[in-house]
C-alpha cells in the first residue's frame, strides 16, 4: 500500500497532463491514522465526481461500542457522522478549483429525516466515510497541486475532525442516537397498544415554508396538545435531558387503529397533521419538532394520480362493469383517470403490505370518495361502475386489518363509518367523535351503501423480469435520478412526484437499483 506522501508525489508529477492521468491514483493510501481509498476516478471534470473512502481503525477512532450496539443505534450514529462531515466540509472546503466539478467534496447526508445510508459505515473494526470528490482541472488539464491540497490535506483534516470520537461533540452524538432509538422504540410499541400513530405533546408540526421541511420557529408556532380522550403515555427507552432533570415519560395523542377522520375548517391544520403523520414513518433529527410524531411503518399516502400508468391491477373491488367491457380484474391504462388511479394506488399499497392508508380529500378524486343520496337517486347504481371508498373503508379494516386516516372537510357522510373523529381548530386537536356520531344519528342522509360484493382481498401480481430493462445504448446498466421525483431506468423515465413519502434523492436511486436487483435475482 502506498502512502499519502507518495500520493502527493504522483499528483505533482501529473500536474499539467491530460485528465486521464488521474487514473494513476486509483488505489489505497495510508496516512498517519487512516487509509484513503480512491475507488473510482471520474472520466473528465464535468462527469460525476470521483468516489473515495476515508477509513479509520476503531483502535484509533475509539467510538463507544454501546453507540452502535444494535441496528437502530448504528443507523443513527452513521447518520449523525454523515451530517457532521457535511458541516465540516461546508466550513472548511477550499472551494472551486477549476473547471466543472473541480474541488467539489460531498457526502450523502440527510434532511430532517434519519435514513439508513451507506455514506458512513461503522463496525467493531473501523469507521469509514464515503465521499464524492471533484478532481481539479483547468479544462481537461490536471491541476495536480490543487488535487494534492484536496486529497492530502483537506480530507485528512475532515478525518481528524469527524471520524475520531475524541474530536466530536460527544454529548450531541449521544443525544442524537438516543433520540432516534426512542422514536423507533415507540414505533415498535404502537401495534401492541392498538395504535397506528402518535403525536407528542409540544410537537411543532408546521414547517417554515412550503418548500422547506425545517420547523417553523417556536415563537411563531402553536405547540401540539393532545385531547384528554386520546392521550397516551410511553416510557422512554432513553431519558431526555431537561433543565429540571431527566424526562422518563412522554405523553401525546394516540391515534387508534380503525377509521379516523381529521376534520375542521380550512387552514386550521388538518393537512399539516396528515403530512406530519405521512413522514412519521421515518425517525427525525432532534429539534425537528416532529421527532416524536410517529407512524406505523406500513403507512402509505394515497392520492389520485391522473395520467399514471397502471399494469394489470385488479381494481374491481372499487371499479367494475366499465362501458365497452373494459377488464377491471386485469386493468391496464397508459393514462388513468383520477378514480382508477386512486383505486390502483390503494390496491398496490395493500399488495406491498400496507397497514395504514393516509388520504386527504384535497388530493383525492371526488367521485371515488363519495356518492351522496341525491346523486344516487339520479344516477342509479347499475349505471355507476365505481364503488366509492366510503363503502369499502370499514371493510378494509374489519376484513383486512388496514386502517385509514382521512382528512375530510366536505362530507359528513363519513361520520357513519368513522371510529374516531379529530377536529383541528387553530392547530389544536379535539376529540369530537361523540358529537359526530350524534349528528349522524340526528341528520340521516338516507344514503345507500353501494357494495355489490365483499372485498375478498388483493390479487397478487408476478412481475416479469425481462420487462425491467436497465440498459441504455452500450451500457448494460444505466440508473440515475433527476432530483427527488424522477428516476431514469435504462431508457425509461419514471415520474415519482406523487409518491409523497419519498424524502431524499438517494431513496429514488435506491428504488431504481432495488428494481434492477429484483429483476436479476428474484
Amino acid at each position: 500500500m502506498k502512502t499519502i506522501a507518495q500520493l502527493r508525489q504522483i499528483l505533482l508529477q501529473i500536474d499539467g497532463r491530460g485528465y486521464k492521468a488521474y487514473k494513476q491514483i486509483q488505489g489505497a493510501y495510508s496516512g498517519d491514522s487512516f487509509i484513503l481509498f480512491v475507488d473510482h476516478v471520474q472520466g473528465d471534470p464535468f462527469a460525476s465526481p470521483s468516489k473515495v473512502r476515508l477509513r479509520v481503525s476503531q483502535a484509533v477512532a475509539d467510538f463507544p461500542t454501546e453507540l452502535f450496539s444494535n441496528p437502530v443505534r448504528r443507523m443513527a450514529l452513521e447518520d449523525f457522522l454523515a451530517r457532521r462531515i457535511r458541516t465540516a466540509i461546508g466550513e472548511r472546503n477550499p472551494g472551486k478549483m477549476g473547471s466543472g466539478k473541480s474541488g467539489l467534496v460531498t457526502i450523502d447526508a440527510g434532511g430532517q429525516e434519519v435514513l439508513q445510508r451507506t455514506a458512513v459505515k461503522i463496525t467493531a473494526d473501523f469507521v469509514e466515510a464515503r465521499l464524492q470528490v471533484g478532481l481539479p482541472a483547468a479544462g481537461r488539464t490536471v491541476l495536480g497541486r490543487q488535487a494534492a491540497q484536496l486529497l492530502c490535506e483537506f480530507l485528512p483534516e475532515i478525518q481528524r475532525k469527524c471520524l475520531l470520537w475524541q474530536s466530536l461533540q460527544r454529548e450531541e452524538a449521544v443525544r442524537f442516537v438516543e433520540c432516534v432509538e426512542n422514536q423507533e422504540d415507540i414505533r415498535s410499541q404502537l401495534p401492541g397498544r392498538g395504535l397506528v400513530g402518535f403525536v407528542a405533546d409540544s410537537a411543532i408540526l408546521p414547517r417554515e415554508s412550503g418548500i422547506s421541511q425545517r420547523p417553523l420557529a417556536r415563537q411563531k408556532a402553536i405547540p401540539f396538545q393532545s385531547p384528554e380522550e386520546l392521550r397516551v403515555r410511553f416510557e422512554l427507552k432513553n431519558p431526555i435531558p431537561s433543565p429540571d432533570g431527566p424526562v422518563h415519560e412522554i405523553s401525546g395523542m394516540g391515534i387508534p387503529a380503525g377509521v379516523t377522520l381529521i376534520v375542521g375548517g380550512g387552514y386550521h391544520g388538518k393537512s399539516t397533521l396528515l403530512e406530519a403523520l405521512e413522514r412519521g414513518v421515518y425517525p427525525h433529527v432532534p429539534g425537528d419538532g416532529r421527532e416524536y410524531v410517529i407512524t406505523v411503518p406500513g403507512a402509505v399516502k394515497i392520492r389520485a394520480e391522473d395520467g399514471r400508468r397502471i399494469e394489470k391491477v385488479n381494481i374491481s373491488p372499487f371499479i367494475d362493469r366499465l362501458p365497452l367491457g373494459v377488464d377491471t380484474v386485469r386493468f391496464c391504462s397508459d393514462n388513468a383517470s383520477g378514480s382508477t388511479s386512486q383505486a390502483a394506488n390503494i390496491l398496490e399499497a395493500m399488495e406491498a403490505g400496507a397497514s395504514l392508508l393516509l388520504l386527504d380529500e384535497d388530493t383525492s378524486a371526488t367521485n371515488f370518495m363519495i356518492r351522496d343520496a341525491r346523486m344516487q337517486a339520479l344516477v342509479h347504481k347499475e349505471h355507476e361502475p365505481i364503488t366509492p371508498f366510503i363503502d369499502r373503508v370499514r371493510e378494509l379494516y374489519e376484513r383486512h386489518a388496514v386502517s385509514t386516516i382521512l382528512v375530510m372537510g366536505g362530507s359528513g357522510d363519513y361520520f357513519d363509518v368513522a371510529d374516531t373523529v379529530i377536529m383541528m381548530r387553530e392547530y389544536l386537536p379535539a376529540d369530537v367523535t361523540a358529537q359526530a356520531k350524534a349528528i349522524a344519528e340526528r341528520l340521516q342522509t338516507n344514503r345507500k351503501v353501494e357494495r355489490p360484493a365483499p372485498f375478498q382481498g388483493v390479487t397478487q401480481r408476478i412481475p416479469l423480469p425481462h420487462s425491467f430493462d436497465a440498459s441504455r445504448g452500450k451500457r448494460e446498466v444505466k440508473i440515475d435520478v433527476r432530483g427527488l421525483e424522477t428516476l431514469l431506468f435504462g431508457s425509461e423515465t419514471v415520474d415519482l412526484r406523487h409518491v409523497e413519502q419519498l424524502v431524499d434523492p438517494s431513496q429514488t436511486r435506491a428504488v431504481g437499483y432495488a428494481i434492477y436487483l429484483a429483476a436479476r435475482r428474484i
